[in-house]
């Protein structure tokens, strides 16, 4: 349990996760989907400040100010939050990629890529629907 009484997101059954994801959140964040090209909801979100969070469980993912426009049809930072993510290498549907996780919960985020803009050159690809903004 948490300081909160939530049981910790690390311990939550299978059924747990379905019963607090919509279907597609599910897909995304439980079973490393990826959502369409240019159909999430934070593609085109630019906001000045914020944050981006884990949808799953509320741990702050991404600063506002690190999100850019990459083109590449998902929304891109150049920085995460180093506590917050973990990587692991990716060799589904035949390729080679860094994954992205949520390090609280180990939800499947999208990737990171080596062609980002300075200052760390990194462009991670986030799956919209892994995130929620908050502006506070």
């Amino acid at each position: 349990m948490s300081e909160t009484g939530e049981r910790d997101p690390a311990e939550l059954t299978d059924e747990e996760w379905r019963e607090r994801l919509s279907d597609e959140e599910y897909r995304v964040l439980r079973e490393s989907g990826t959502e369409a090209k240019f159909s999430g909801e934070y593609v085109d979100h630019h906001p000045d400040d914020g944050e981006y969070e884990c949808r799953a469980c509320g741990t702050v993912l991404f600063e506002a100010e690190t999100k850019f426009e990459s083109g590449c049809g998902w929304p891109a930072f150049y920085a995460a939050e180093e506590e917050s993510v973990t990587t692991t290498v990716d060799t589904s549907h035949g390729m080679r990629r860094t994954e992205v996780r949520c390090a609280n919960c180990d939800s499947h985020l999208g990737h990171v890529f080596d062609d980002g803009p300075e200052p760390t050159g990194k462009r991670f690809c986030i799956n919209s629907v892994a995130m929620e903004y908050d502006d506070e």
